[in-house]
This record gives structure tokens, sequence and C-alpha cells, in this order.
């Protein structure tokens, strides 16, 4: 177990570095231009009251944060393991704490209107993934709205997200991960694509071609099994759920 822990903390210790490029100092452009992307992709998911409580799960260096910020919150909270991440995300908002999420979830309470935990499900173990889930339950308040985004395993190109980082540890495929939801006590869950979406010619003519493709992979789907229960092919997708 030593040997485990001494991994995973020597790889997260310097993630935003050594894995993501990320400078020390805050980039706002590029913060900026990511969050472009993900109005549309959060469409109809964020609160409408501005002043309820919002964690950011491995919030990273901070481009979410700064996204919710943008978009008019006020009571945003970031949470990271990484020292190097936490340093750079209180460039946007003062309140991140440098801590595990599943120790501060422990300690936590129904507190939260919406808690955004990106790319990190799949670095949890199977045992993990489920502490993970019922601790955003248990945090969230009734009505409460919990968003993933993870490797799409059902992704024909499932490998290049799945195996570029050596710290995950288990992927999910849309269904699979609707049933977790609920089997945890979630509602409401859904998944969406994170794929092209339109917003000048170019972007036009890519989801032009995805649709194509992903309705190939939709027939591919149909000719094989008999049946189209899954039609999220991206590489990577996003889930969410409400706490009744």
């Amino acid at each position: 177990m030593s040997d485990e822990i001494d991994y995973r903390h020597r790889m997260y210790a310097r993630y935003p570095s050594a894995f993501q490029d990320a400078s020390p100092v805050f980039d706002l452009v590029a913060a900026r231009h990511w969050g472009r992307a993900y109005r549309h992709y959060f469409r109809n998911w964020l609160p409408e009251d501005k002043e309820v409580a919002i964690m950011d799960l491995a919030c990273g260096w901070g481009r979410g944060l700064q996204y919710l910020k943008d978009q008019g919150y006020v009571h945003i909270t970031g949470v990271d393991i990484s020292h190097e991440a936490a340093a750079i995300a209180r460039q946007v908002v003062s309140d991140v704490r440098q801590e595990d999420v599943l120790q501060f979830l422990k300690a936590t309470r129904d507190t939260c209107s919406l808690i955004i935990a990106l790319d990190i499900i799949e670095h949890f173990r199977k045992s993990e993934i489920l502490e993970f889930l019922d601790g955003c339950y248990r945090v969230l308040k009734p009505g409460g709205r919990l968003i993933l985004q993870t490797p799409n395993g059902a992704s024909p190109l499932f490998g290049t997200m799945a195996y570029g980082d050596m710290t995950h540890e288990w992927f999910y495929t849309p269904a699979q991960l609707l049933a977790l939801l609920k089997n945890v006590g979630f509602a409401e869950s859904q998944v969406r694509e994170c794929g092209p979406y339109i917003h000048g010619l170019s972007s036009m003519v890519r989801w032009c071609v995805w649709q194509l493709v992903s309705g190939s992979l939709c027939i591919w789907n149909l000719a094989e099994t008999g049946g189209n229960d899954n039609n999220v092919f991206t590489r990577v997708f996003l889930a969410t759920a409400v706490k009744p």
C-alpha cells in the first residue's frame, strides 16, 4: 500500500506542469477559450441562482473556476490534491483547498447545490469511485446536481484518452456510468457528448462530419447488436444526475 501511495503522490504533486504543460501563472486566455466550449456542453445544467454554493472537485489549474466566475457565480470552492494546481487555481478564486477529494468529502455535509468533477473518476479504483459518488450524494442538497466528465469506453478511439495518462485506473461506458449513478441514489441522470458544436464556418464543417461519423457508428452498433442503447461516441463524455 505504501508503494501505491508514493506512486500517486509523486504523479499528482506535479501534475499540472508534468502532464498538462500548465504555467505557474494562470492563463486567462486559455481558460476562457475552454469555457466557450463548456458553455455549450453545460447548457441547461447550471443553477439559475448565482448565490448557491458550487464545488469544483479536482479543479486543476482553475479553468473551470474561471468559467463559473465568468458566469457570475460567487460562492465557488475548488479542491485539488496537487499543490501546483491549487497554487495556480488560487489566482482565480481564493477558496481552493489542497486536499485529497475523498478526505474532503468525508468532512463535508449537505452544503452544496452543484458539484462539478471533470476528469477525476477515471483516476479512482473501483472501491474509491463508490466512496466518491456516495460522498458527492451526501454533500449535495436535495435537488443539487452532479456533473462528471470521463473518457468514453464506448468510443472507437477510447485508447487515446484511456492510456494517455498512466494515473488512470478504471473506465466507463455511458450506460455503465448511468447505472452506477442510479445505484448510488441519483435521479434524472443523462449523458452528453463532448464533440463539435457550431460556432463558426469551420466548426460547422466539423459538426457535419461528426454527424456522419457518429451516425455510421450507430448503424454499426445496430447491425451488430440489434439495438442502439448507446449513441455517445466522443472520446470523452459528460454525465449529470440530481439528488432527489
